[in-house]
């Protein structure tokens, strides 16, 4: 069952519909600041190239350094990186620092529409269903978690280490 098929039911347990680019970046930001507070273990954001996330604001970088500490796992999925370092500043700073509990994934072959933009953690999920329009879901269902975490492997699995935290020149 794909995500699309899997969204055709509204999520059972908390859950949250969002609709448009600012709920979407609100949600991203929410989750940021959740993942701190809480302590998520990891975080696994994916998305074909993370254009339209909030990732290059102050209160994201903070989020991310308030969470940050050793013993976590940050991992990302994309087909390209080129938008992250070309949008993202500060996020780019924040991954240099941390390299050594981030992993980023690039699948350049993928078709764009068809990779997932989405964000897993072990109690939470938001999938953004619709990239162009920014509607979708956020739940702790752990039955949909379990979905994105098999979708998100799958993804990984035809990715290549990608968006290196700093480029050796010779």
């Amino acid at each position: 069952m794909s995500l699309t098929d899997a969204a055709a039911s509204e999520p059972q347990r908390n859950s949250l519909r969002f609709s448009g680019r600012s709920e979407f970046q609100q949600c991203v930001r929410d989750a940021l600041e959740r993942a701190a507070r809480e302590g998520w273990p990891q975080i696994i954001f994916s998305d074909a190239n993370f254009e339209d996330w909030p990732l290059g604001e102050r209160a994201v970088a903070q989020a991310l350094q308030d969470w940050s500490r050793s013993g976590r796992r940050f991992t990302m999925l994309a087909k390209n990186y080129a938008e992250v370092s070309l949008r993202h500043a500060r996020f780019v700073a924040w991954r240099r620092t941390w390299a050594h509990i981030i992993e980023c994934w690039a699948c350049p072959d993928a078709v764009l529409a068809d990779f997932p933009s989405a964000i897993l953690a072990p109690s939470w999920a938001l999938v953004r269903l619709d990239a162009e329009r920014s509607t979708g879901w956020t739940t702790d269902d752990p039955a949909r978690r379990v979905q994105l975490r098999e979708t998100l492997r799958e993804w990984q699995r035809k990715s290549t280490p990608g968006f290196p935290s700093s480029t050796l020149g010779l």
